[in-house]
């Protein structure tokens, strides 16, 4: 054996001592066999291999089983499946060779990360949207192994700089679209921290380094201040005899950047760069009580700010952290964030979910995350969901802050922040949410599209004559509310669409034509629509009327728009009666909510074309530049500047699902206004979306914005309105 050998060996038998270390009084004399046996397992399957670095191959298993050990807090079983994380993938040894050695929940857990392994390392964003998704499905049988997923991710962000520097980008990039969020959401807020900090140093280099440097130049000065505010919270706190001890932080350094950006601010005007944290001795039973006793004891002596109190102890986050965040001004009118938790919280606080679950459920349960998971699998029940829209609006439920609102019986419901009262009826049951007519809060009714804060109390008016409609689409945040509504409006669509079938079917015998494939492929062609649903939808809500039927009729039997008709593609020749799912026609870009028609230009780096899934980036010097979802630059721009990105779809002008606006004036009388709301509210497929009237002298104006399915529907309205007594004047803007 070489010299080289032996110290290497040294290194290695010292890192297994360390991870150890900090486990060995927790562990029993099963659970040190367990770890050694699958320790003396992968030393010996890796035995060959050496990383990017140089390095044994073996140190990357062992890193990441300690940081499973320290900090994420899970048990033998899961460091044991660390240390095996890679040799089925990697080795000779099999999937069969693991189970038998070291029993079906280690093989289990290695069979999970093995698989997400292997998925694509493809860097386009739809490919990279599909794996995520496949990897959350890995979860359903055992959380473990997102949480080693996790960690191995971490010590990968460790020992990036051995990577090319277009690995680098693609990896960081990826860890800040997805693993990140997922940590934050898991509440493994000290790994989500280092996640984003490494990622941060990679995706955006020099940034990174000017934020660091500013650190630096100013750490021994901020270090002073910490140390001298704690020893003032210490002397208080010492005279009420409590236990505790205070730490200080300074606020990360991608933090830092992303207030700087929220913000707009320079790095020296970001005031709250560090807080102090009070973690005290406590019963279980004590532990609220000495928390707001701490809470008096710092405010007594320095001021609090009382917008910035954040309880988390009367309402726990659904990832279980539970604290006291309290602002106050410190020495020198500096403000201060304190956080006060029990060690307990503490514990939470570091580790999330496994620290968690271990108080509520003990040791043995490493896998209880029941209320998470089952949020989980109900959004991915649509298995027909595109992978991408999945991860956006899984990444906004992953980050979003929470609110908690009451319902009428005083429940508690935690929703993120942003959202409204449809996406409260769904959190309650999904039938509730597709009978939704209106909702009051606090007693008063508000629109659907109301904003919730914490503490609302929320009231839903259902109806069993009312449905989902698309404009819901625009302000619902949560996955399980889109995922509702999209099927109700496809169920919707079919349904129409069977209606404008037999009504076609009628129309034809009325012209004297046979209901067949060849006529109905006939009028697809000659409506340049995709599929014979779309024709049949299109006949059911009436943007193919009669008289674009009898033009159809008359060109036909004269054949002589047969020689110059489009001839149908291979794809429309395929959709018989019978056809596929309701295609579309896309010829109109919008923007935003609001669905905006505005000046844009086709990114040439992925030249997207009418139908495909796109966003808008706000470049600086032009404009919007539209790419597709699937661009290679898209995880690049979504990672790193998420906050210019803006949402686009192409729409269906023929389907006319669009945003009008219309403007009336006239002679001001009692109940005017809830006369022409009724009337709207009354119209089939209209909504309100805004709605504005000033009186003066007598007279009045006013003005609707309206979410309508075609523009027939608009103008029917407003010669209905035209009708309505006091109207002298509606105009469409």
């Amino acid at each position: 054996m070489s010299t080289k050998e032996i110290s290497e060996n040294a290194i290695i038998a010292q890192e297994y001592k360390n991870l150890l270390r900090n486990t060995y009084l927790s562990l029993s004399p099963a659970d040190i066999k367990l770890i050694r046996l699958a320790f003396e397992t992968a030393v010996d399957a890796h035995k060959e291999q050496r990383r990017k670095s140089g390095e044994p191959y073996i140190l990357h298993p062992i890193a990441v089983a300690q940081i499973v050990a320290d900090q994420i807090g899970l048990g033998a079983t899961s460091i044991a499946a660390a240390l095996l994380h890679d040799v089925v993938e990697d080795t000779s040894l099999t999937l069969e060779d693991i189970e038998l050695m070291f029993g079906k929940s280690v093989a289990k857990i290695v069979d999970g990360l093995t698989k997400i392994s292997k998925l694509s390392k493809d860097k386009r964003v739809s490919v990279q949207a599909e794996n995520f998704k496949k990897m959350l499905l890995t979860m359903n049988d055992d959380v473990r192994v997102i949480l080693i997923k996790i960690g191995d991710r971490l010590h990968n962000m460790m020992t990036l700089e051995f990577m090319p520097e277009e690995k680098q980008v693609r990896i960081a990039s990826e860890t800040l679209y997805i693993y990140a969020p997922l940590a934050h959401r898991i509440g493994m807020y000290n790994i989500k921290t280092q996640l984003e900090d490494l990622a941060f140093k990679y995706t955006e280099p020099d940034v990174y380094d000017a934020i660091e440097q500013k650190i630096k130049e100013s750490e021994e000065e901020q270090l002073d201040y910490i140390n001298s505010f704690s020893e003032q919270l210490q002397n208080h706190l010492a005279k009420e005899r409590v236990k505790f001890i205070t730490e200080g932080r300074f606020k990360s350094i991608f933090s830092i950047r992303r207030k700087m950006q929220l913000k707009n601010k320079r790095f020296d005007e970001v005031f709250d760069r560090f807080a102090v944290r009070i973690i005290y001795k406590s019963t279980p039973k004590q532990e609220k009580f000495l928390a707001w006793k701490i809470y008096s004891i710092i405010t007594d002596h320095f001021q609090p700010n009382p917008t910035r109190l954040r309880d988390w102890i009367s309402s726990p986050k659904s990832t279980g952290y539970e604290a006291l965040h309290i602002t106050v001004v410190g020495p020198g009118s500096k403000w201060v964030e304190v956080q006060i938790r029990s060690e307990r919280m503490h514990e939470i606080a570091e580790k999330g979910y496994a620290a968690h679950f271990k108080y509520k459920h003990g040791d043995q349960n490493e896998g209880g995350m029941e209320l998470w998971l089952n949020r989980l699998r109900e959004v991915l029940e649509s298995q027909d969901t595109d992978a991408v829209d999945f991860v956006k609006e899984f990444k906004l439920n992953l980050y979003a802050s929470e609110i908690f609102v009451f319902t009428p019986k005083g429940d508690l419901k935690s929703l993120p922040k942003g959202a409204t009262p449809v996406d409260f009826a769904f959190s309650i049951h999904s039938e509730v949410g597709r009978k939704t007519r209106g909702a009051r809060v606090n007693g008063k009714i508000v629109p659907l599209n109301f904003e919730l804060n914490s503490g609302d109390q929320v009231e839903i008016i259902t109806s069993e004559t009312a449905k989902p409609t698309s404009s819901w689409l625009d302000y619902v945040i949560t996955s399980k509310a889109r995922s509702a509504i999209r099927t109700a409006l496809r169920t919707e669509e079919r349904e129409i669409a069977d209606e404008g079938k037999e009504l076609l079917r009628r129309k034809l015998r009325q012209m004297k034509f046979k209901f067949n494939d060849r006529i109905i492929n006939a009028m697809v062609s000659y409506f340049k629509l995709k599929t014979s649903l779309d024709l049949y939808y299109r006949i059911g809500i009436g943007t193919i009327d009669n008289k674009m039927l009898k033009k159809f009729a008359a060109e036909e039997n004269s054949r002589f728009w047969q020689l110059f008709k489009r001839r149908p593609s291979d794809k429309t020749k395929q959709n018989d009666v019978n056809g596929g799912p309701i295609s579309s026609f896309y010829d109109m870009l919008v923007f935003g909510k609001n669905q905006e028609t505005l000046d844009y230009t086709l990114s040439p780096c992925c030249n997207p074309i009418a139908g495909d899934e796109v966003f808008g980036f706000v470049s600086i010097n032009d404009g919007i530049k539209v790419h597709k979802n699937e661009c290679p630059n898209a995880i690049s721009l979504h990672s790193n500047y998420g906050y210019r990105i803006v949402s686009a779809k192409w729409v269906d002008s023929s389907k006319g699902f669009f945003t009008g606006s219309i403007r009336l004036s006239g002679i001001d009388r009692l109940g005017l206004v809830n006369e022409v709301t009724n009337l709207i509210s009354n119209a089939h497929n209209v909504d309100i979306t805004q709605i504005h009237f000033d009186t003066e002298n007598g007279t009045f104006t006013g003005e609707i914005k309206l979410h309508v399915r075609h523009a027939s529907t608009l103008y029917v309205l407003i010669n209905k309105l035209e009708k309505v007594t006091g109207i002298d004047k509606v105009v469409r803007d």
